[in-house]
């Protein structure tokens, strides 16, 4: 492929544009619900008490401050390599290879972590060896993936309301209890509140994978912010309604002790069937986040490789499917190998980590674009300015760095050698350049 330049890759086989507004939504809800709420509304409950559900809104409004950053980047470079395009036109092409490594690998972590869980809960439902089943979760989940973007939209739209039902749900159990509780009831006080903020953030993580699907949605500089905007607020106002519902059944003692917060719920409330019920609709919750997680991993590798920053091969698109095929058995393969890296907090850790670091340069992209290149078409803008400079985006630099700070050390610096890692292919891996 020396010699060759980027474009040509592009008019060989392009990705399908099959996605609407309706379909990239859900696919949103899909990845920002999926399990972390399943497992962290105990422990947040723990910190904060039955007021878990202020916690949600503190963390929204964080979480919104970069997710407005993105919706306005991929307004402007509607891109299947997402992160590594918007990076790279607003800071150049090494930071953004890095920041794109980063984000690969946080999608392969990621994966890895979510297809543990799983194992955890098949396991436990039906006896299976834990491994095997989150290693089959992977090979299934790429087996859809390689089909097609459409069908893999439709199963991910299935799962989704699977799971949203599962949280409806426990709403729904919870509305006669409504009001039996003092829902201000802090037993750490705001110390509390704010280190449960910080926890149940990870709950919202996911609306940065929607980008990935630029180039395989129709009118994306439209679709896709509106899509972003959208499922983040759905997310907000279930997770809310959801922790006042829980916290109202069995109080937050009871649910901080919880291991399966949902599933103990449904028992207090209905008994040992709904216990099973919520059990099964978690495990469509974590194959849901493992499949959108491989979709976005795929498709900013397959993006990368298309802007000749990693190797071609892996911008290979099936002409049969449309799909990125080379690129997906890669993220299937570096998905099964670091499910036997070892326990899923840490790995979910270094995944956090890679995250942080990317929304802080995201949200710098935003605000150097705004001072470099005001003339750019932006059919989104992040609102509220002083001066030249958004808001916003300063206010996300300053929230995600603090949220950074709060890892282990063990964990940041596995996080740095990683991002070294990533600065030394950069230099290999752009050196290599026609």
């Amino acid at each position: 492929m020396q010699g060759k330049k980027p474009e040509l890759i592009r008019t060989k086989v392009p990705l399908r544009r099959e996605l609407g507004l309706v379909a990239v939504t859900l696919s949103g809800v899909g990845i920002i619900l999926g399990a972390g709420i399943y497992a962290l509304l105990g422990e947040a409950t723990a910190l904060a008490g039955n007021a878990v559900w202020m916690t949600f809104a503190i963390s929204a409004l964080i979480a919104g401050f970069t997710a407005l950053s993105y919706a306005e980047l991929s307004s402007m470079y509607p891109r299947a390599s997402a992160e590594y395009e918007y990076v790279s036109n607003a800071i150049g092409r090494r930071v953004a290879f890095v920041i794109g490594w980063l984000i690969i690998l946080s999608g392969i972590f990621g994966v890895a972590t979510v297809s543990l869980g799983f194992g955890g809960y098949f396991s436990d439902l039906t006896g299976a060896p834990f491994l095997a089943s989150a290693v089959a979760l992977v090979l299934v989940l790429s087996a859809i993936l390689l089909y097609g973007i459409r069908e893999t939209a439709l199963v991910a739209i299935i799962l989704t309301l699977i799971e949203a039902g599962g949280i409806v749900m426990i709403i729904l159990i919870g509305l006669p209890y409504l009001g039996s509780v003092d829902y201000l009831e802090m037993p750490l006080g705001f110390s509390g509140i704010f280190q449960a903020s910080a926890l149940v953030f990870f709950a919202y993580m996911g609306f940065e994978e929607m980008v990935k699907l630029s180039e395989e949605v129709r009118d994306p500089e439209r679709t896709i912010p509106l899509a972003l905007v959208l499922a983040l607020g759905i997310t907000i106002f279930l997770y809310i309604l959801v922790s006042l519902a829980a916290v109202s059944v069995v109080g937050w003692e009871q649910l901080a002790a919880s291991r399966a917060p949902f599933a103990d719920v449904a028992y207090v409330a209905l008994g040992s069937p709904a216990f099973t019920i919520i059990s099964i609709i978690a495990l469509f919750a974590t194959a849901n986040t493992a499949l959108l997680m491989m979709v976005a991993a795929s498709r900013i590798t397959y993006g990368m490789a298309e802007s000749y920053s990693l190797p071609t091969l892996l911008a290979r698109v099936s002409r049969k499917t449309r799909t990125p095929w080379v690129a997906i058995l890669a993220i299937m393969l570096a998905s099964i190998a670091f499910i036997f890296a070892g326990e899923i907090s840490f790995v979910a850790n270094v995944t956090n980590f890679m995250l942080f670091l990317t929304f802080i340069v995201i949200n710098a992209a935003v605000i150097l674009l705004r001072l470099r290149a005001p003339g750019l078409t932006r059919p989104f803008r992040t609102p509220g300015t002083v001066g030249r400079v958004p808001v916003l985006p300063v206010l996300g630099i300053i929230t995600s760095f603090a949220l950074l700070t709060q890892l282990e050390p063990v964990v940041l610096l596995i996080g740095g050698a990683l991002t070294v890692f990533g600065i030394l292919l950069s230099v290999v891996e752009l050196g290599r350049e026609p």
